[in-house]
């Protein structure tokens, strides 16, 4: 199940925030939607996922027009993965996994044993069985991330959508919640993330998709796309791209660090 967007414009009023987007995103591909504050990355997912539709142009589930998909049915397609989840009640873990079924209940039904035999083997999956009984309050920010892929899991949506899934975590977390991405992508889901970290989205994913201004500024594989030349024109700093084991890891930093080294020592 995949997810294709052709032209698509959106604007609130003020100009165009989204200016004639195309993507595909196809199943067993992680693709990182990168780029800086305010150039339509949360605008954009509210399109796909069917929050905005007063868009031009046309985005596509599985085939399926979004903009004519119930909740329920998106539901079924799509599942969204927030910065931070925090509910008000203190759920435990095994309860939060759960409510990834809810989508596929009717009103007044009540999970079975099945979903929650669903619910058990996705944090199995996701490596949080531990967690089970735990509050989901008393995690740590990379645990509860976990959590909620564990409930998009539950969802069986084959879809993900990562709203800059590591943005407030400890490195350790960041890597733990990328890679188990990168793993779900490479088991045939189709993972969209959104991020602003430049190193993070070269080392997990198949694609980046570079927005400037509403607009793509390039796509295509990292080792194609993240250069000197794409920091500058999406961040402003001049910096200097450095590869590492066998360009297996790109690192960027910024040449007013450099100013005091030696050319032949910028890569070593």
């Amino acid at each position: 199940m995949g997810v294709e967007v052709k032209n698509l414009s959106f604007s609130y009023g003020g100009g165009d925030v989204l200016k004639e987007v195309s993507f595909t995103a196809c199943p067993g591909q992680f693709l990182s939607i990168l780029g800086p504050n305010g150039v339509g990355k949360s605008t954009l997912f509210k399109c796909v996922l069917g929050l905005l539709r007063n868009y031009r142009g046309e985005v596509a589930i599985d085939g399926a027009d979004a903009k004519t998909l119930s909740v329920p049915e998106m539901a079924k397609r799509v599942a969204y993965i927030p910065q931070s989840g925090y509910p008000v009640f203190n759920y435990s873990v095994h309860d939060i996994v759960l409510m990834g079924v809810t989508s596929r209940l009717s009103v007044f039904e009540t999970p079975k044993k099945q979903d929650s035999e669903r619910a058990d083997a996705a944090m199995q999956k996701i490596g949080i069985a531990h967690l089970r009984d735990r509050c989901f309050h008393h995690l740590s920010g990379g645990e509860r991330q976990l959590v909620m892929i564990a409930r998009a899991l539950t969802q069986q949506a084959k879809v993900l959508m990562l709203d800059e899934p590591t943005s407030s975590l400890d490195f350790g977390n960041q890597v733990m919640v990328m890679a188990q991405a990168r793993e779900l992508a490479h088991e045939g889901y189709t993972v969209i993330a959104t991020t602003h970290n430049p190193e993070q989205s070269y080392m997990f994913s198949d694609r980046i998709l570079a927005l400037k201004g509403g607009r793509i500024l390039t796509d295509g594989p990292p080792r194609e796309v993240l250069d000197e030349a794409l920091i500058k024109e999406l961040y402003r700093v001049e910096a200097t791209v450095s590869s590492l084991f066998e360009d297996r890891v790109r690192v960027c930093t910024p040449n007013m660090i450099l100013d005091n080294r030696r050319p032949e020592d910028v890569n070593q």
